[in-house]
């Protein structure tokens, strides 16, 4: 029986995260960014409703001349339909003032629109503030799909853990679960903390955590990380780390400030937006007075219709809307293909990467070795009889099973139940491999080395292997050798040409493995070159000496562990296989948490596609205003132009920047 206890989660779904487009960018006019309860559904669009009925049957009052419309009533009417739209914008701006922002987009259209209404241009004051109040609608509707990919992510935090204390099962907050503590995982449950699995093996859909949809298949021992669902039965798990260092917390803390850190174009808009707003206000005024100088027949009415038109025109909402929310629906869009970007910053800095340099092991690999070949020497011969593959793996087996090398499982992979034959008396020895007894007879297990130093003779067709060997010897009989390799990683072949095309020119590749194995990898894979057999500090050497030559933007691709250095020191740090390696998540810039080397060119497609969508948008914008703004200033276009340059821009600007929801990248 599980036993409830009461316990204080901590909601992460209320923490302000940055990863949001902030009120402040938005320039948000009807508190809309507030999450409503479904009985109020309507309730952000009522004013805007409102507004917009009581703009109709004015202009209709209007058109048919109705008698009791004029004068105050006229003005009561329009300053009915005005309020609703015109009062949270006016609120927003005096708020700002307040805090010491005087000069905001909130500021420009209450300035436009209390002008247009002491002109006597009732219906356009109101369609501007309308206007306004239905593009800050559309741009909520966007932030809000933006958010989608970003709260899928929040909503896998697992809420509490079933932890066995004491013979008993207590339902208690994931934080409360210490390492070393046994968690039960029900059918259809999260798993709450990473860990290691006790049940025999568990089925789980990792798809919110890794982008991949395939069900993982885990087996006894192997790790299991937090926010993977259960697909089968009842498991149990030793949990590994606590929750604040799980995998799925560190995923989420860093989505979430993800857009911390401002792309370059996003800080300059901001920049040019703050320096931007004050020239436009002085410039309006200027509109407005300096013609009484120069002009034979000045009306004042006249030219202050044209700088209120101006200012309309000239507010910067498209930019500084649309900028943020394309930045922010490409770090949504990656993450929901498994890759996570550690800032805006970095889907810009992609972009530029030409030249790429590579590990080869647990990157294009699969780092696991697995046996190639088993040749058994044409001389060898037990009793007069030649000597089977199942007897010359038994032996080999016997000795490598008292073995901790990678090499020694590849090798016990070889029969699931093992050597026939035990072996006693093993020893190793340095460098050169290990010697045993089995069923009487003397084993040496090792390299070529160890065959010399006991005066066997190696046949000379071991020379050209280039993998990984181990030989065998039996009562200083040479009987033949297993050859061990890497897997290349399925598609590797296709990632690299898919990465050549989105413009990357030069692909290196950088391998601790021995040199040979490296090149011949590099051969495989048709990348430019390649250097085997260096240490972390000559990777290092390597990307310096290739950021020396002129133009080079380089990016590192690594397991996160043993490239640590090279990967913070690159233009852009990658890591492969992000889910498992803690280092890979504090050091590299973007994760790629499927593993897969594809998942690099989609990376690059991505920063691209946003950085074409942000480019579009900053053209649009400057584009239109500056038409609009000098036909205004000409007194050739009117406030309803003024409205689609403003309004009508930033509605296209946002419907730009929310089409990278939908994109695909193969």
């Amino acid at each position: 029986m599980i036993k409830k206890k009461k316990v204080n989660l901590r909601d992460i779904d209320n923490h302000q995260h940055s990863g949001e487009v902030s009120d402040d960018d938005c320039g948000s006019c009807c508190g809309n960014h507030e999450s409503e309860k479904s009985s109020k559904v309507l309730s952000p669009y009522l004013p805007a409703i409102i507004s917009f009925v009581l703009l109709l049957g004015g202009i209709a009052l209007d058109i048919f001349n109705v008698l009791f419309f004029t004068d105050w009533v006229r003005v009561v009417w329009y300053s009915i339909a005005y309020v609703p739209v015109g009062f949270p914008v006016m609120k927003q701006g005096w708020k700002s003032i307040v805090n010491g922002d005087f000069f905001t987009e909130f500021l420009l259209m209450s300035i436009a629109t209390i002008g247009a209404f002491a002109i006597g241009e009732y219906p356009e004051g109101v369609a501007v503030m309308l206007f306004y109040a239905v593009g800050e609608l559309f741009q909520h509707s966007a932030v809000t799909k933006a958010k989608g990919n970003i709260k899928a992510l929040l909503d896998v935090r697992p809420k509490s853990a079933t932890v066995l204390r004491n013979g008993d099962m207590f339902s208690v907050a994931p934080e409360a679960v210490k390492i070393g503590e046994r968690i039960q995982v029900r059918l259809g449950e999260k798993v709450p903390l990473d860990g290691k699995l006790l049940s025999e093996k568990a089925s789980l859909n990792t798809a919110a955590i890794s982008g991949e949809s395939k069900p993982s298949t885990i087996a006894q021992g192997e790790k299991v990380f937090a926010g993977s669902i259960n697909l089968d039965g009842v498991i149990e798990v030793e949990v590994t780390k606590e929750f604040k260092d799980s995998s799925i917390a560190r995923i989420l803390d860093m989505v979430q400030n993800a857009t911390a850190r401002k792309s370059k174009t996003e800080l300059f808009i901001r920049k040019f937006a703050r320096i931007y707003t004050p020239i436009v206000v002085f410039l309006a005024i200027g509109l407005t007075l300096l013609p009484y100088f120069f002009v034979e027949e000045y009306i004042f009415r006249d030219w202050l219709y044209r700088a209120l038109i101006f200012l309309v025109i000239s507010c910067p909402c498209a930019l500084v809307i649309s900028i943020p929310l394309g930045y922010f629906g490409g770090l949504g869009a990656a993450s929901r293909n498994g890759i996570l970007f550690k800032g805006a910053s970095f889907l810009d800095t992609i972009t530029k990467i030409n030249t790429l340099a590579m590990d080869k092991t647990g990157t294009v690999t699969k780092g696991v070795f697995k046996i190639k070949e088993i040749v058994l020497h044409a001389d060898s011969e037990e009793s007069g009889e030649s000597l089977s593959e199942k007897d010359f793996m038994d032996y080999l087996m016997a000795i490598e099973a008292q073995s901790t090398h990678p090499i020694a499982k590849a090798i016990l992979e070889y029969k699931e139940e093992g050597a026939s034959s035990k072996a006693k008396d093993v020893f190793e020895i340095a460098g050169k491999g290990l010697v045993g007894i089995v069923a009487g007879k003397s084993v040496l297990v090792g390299n070529k080395a160890l065959m010399v130093a006991n005066g066997i003779t190696v046949p000379k067709e071991t020379e050209a292997v280039v993998e990984s060997i181990v030989m065998i010897a039996v009562d200083r009989k040479f009987l033949g050798y297993v050859v061990i390799s890497d897997e290349l990683k399925d598609g590797a072949e296709a990632a690299i040409e898919k990465i050549r095309k989105t413009g990357v020119s030069k692909i290196v590749m950088l391998s601790g493995d021995k040199d040979a194995i490296t090149q011949k990898v590099a051969k495989e894979l048709h990348v430019d070159w390649a250097k085997g057999g260096l240490l972390p500090e000559d990777k290092l050497n390597e990307v310096e000496k290739l950021k020396d030559i002129s133009g080079a933007k380089v990016a590192f691709i690594g397991d996160g562990i043993n490239d640590a250095p090279v990967l913070a020191a690159s233009d852009v740090g990658i890591a492969m296989g992000g889910l498992g390696s803690d280092v890979a998540i504090e050091t590299a810039d973007v994760i790629i948490q499927t593993d897969q080397p594809e998942k690099v060119a989609q990376a690059i497609q991505i920063g691209k596609s946003t950085r074409k969508i942000v480019w579009q948008n900053i053209a649009l914008a400057f584009g239109v205003k500056a038409l609009v703004m000098i036909l205004g200033a000409v007194g050739m276009a009117t406030m309803w132009e003024a409205v689609f340059a403003d309004v009508g821009v930033a509605l296209l600007a946002i419907l730009n920047a929310v089409r990278l929801q939908n994109m695909k990248w193969d």
